[in-house]
């Protein structure tokens, strides 16, 4: 794909972002339905969901392999690490948030809220200070396809933290259609979160909303839409060191900056899941799309995870 195919500058400050001879490379195909990409340095890997096909994969750029790193996978979808470099995954089949210790071994940390199973949590990130924040939306449980059909238990589609010390897990938003990816400012003073609800429902806004977390970081004051997509809806996105948002669409990744003004976009041949920042410089951008993974280099920096 040629650049003038491949990117779309809207605002000129874009163009500074991305590199405009690099190639879109389709690093993996073949699957059903790419999430969660999540990138581990320690370990020169990309990992991500193959979701229908309950498999976990993982990626070695140094020889370009790829291979099956869990299977079944209970429908895994997003998945993030945490602060001691462990694997943190949101299971659609069992509904569940689980973490893969050093050792292999899984430990549950949420599969219920109020007495009351989790809907099928979607998508999880970690903060500086170890707590766990994921969305619960009910993909997973409106078919056979990604998880296992069956009736809704949560009152609300939220958006819960799991206290690092404690394990307390507490609602902490919970007035979305359906909550899917989320992720924080870099200075973590505020929550982005996106309603894909529209999936299923014409009349559902397809916007990220922001959310103000106080100083204690236990509460959230609702800011308002922040960034709206015009192609499609919003899925995963991350966030790069100045603050600006990448974020999935229909027809590939929209660029926000820190205001929530659409900047660029970057052309990609699949519907586009999710994405992520990798590599040893956190320069590349992992973009898994339907049925293949996709990589490309840009000049952005994604914010450093633990």
């Amino acid at each position: 794909m040629a650049a003038s195919e491949l990117y779309e500058v809207i605002d000129g400050r874009f163009a500074h972002k991305i590199v405009g001879n690099a190639r879109l490379d389709e690093i993996s195909t073949g699957h059903r339905w790419t999430e969660g990409p999540v990138w581990f340095s320690d370990h020169d890997a990309l990992y991500f969901s193959d979701i229908p096909n309950q498999r976990v994969h993982r990626y070695l750029p140094r020889d370009n392999s790829v291979s099956v790193f869990s299977e079944p996978s209970n429908y895994a979808n997003g998945h993030t690490r945490d602060r001691q470099g462990r694997l943190i995954s949101c299971e659609h089949g069992p509904r569940r948030v689980t973490r893969t210790e050093l050792d292999g071994t899984l430990t549950v940390l949420a599969d219920s809220f109020g007495g009351k199973r989790l809907n099928s949590p979607n998508d999880v990130v970690v903060k500086s200070d170890g707590s766990i924040w994921f969305t619960d939306p009910t993909y997973g449980i409106r078919s056979d396809y990604e998880g296992y059909m069956s009736e809704p238990e949560q009152p609300v589609r939220g958006v819960y933290r799991i206290d690092g010390q404690t394990g307390e897990i507490r609602l902490m938003i919970g007035d979305f259609a359906q909550p899917n990816g989320l992720a924080f400012s870099p200075d973590e003073r505020r929550l982005y979160v996106a309603d894909s609800g529209a999936s299923h429902d014409p009349d559902v806004p397809r916007h990220i909303r922001a959310f103000h977390l106080e100083q204690d970081g236990l509460a959230v004051v609702d800011r308002g839409p922040f960034a709206v997509i015009d192609n499609g809806i919003p899925d995963g996105f991350r966030v790069d060191t100045d603050g600006w948002i990448w974020c999935s669409a229909a027809d590939g990744v929209h660029v926000f900056d820190d205001t929530g003004k659409l900047c660029g976009k970057i052309r990609v041949p699949q519907v586009v899941s999710n994405l992520t920042f990798g590599g040893p410089r956190r320069n590349r951008l992992f973009i898994t799309a339907t049925t293949s993974v996709y990589a490309l280099y840009v000049t952005a920096q994604g914010v450093q995870t633990p």
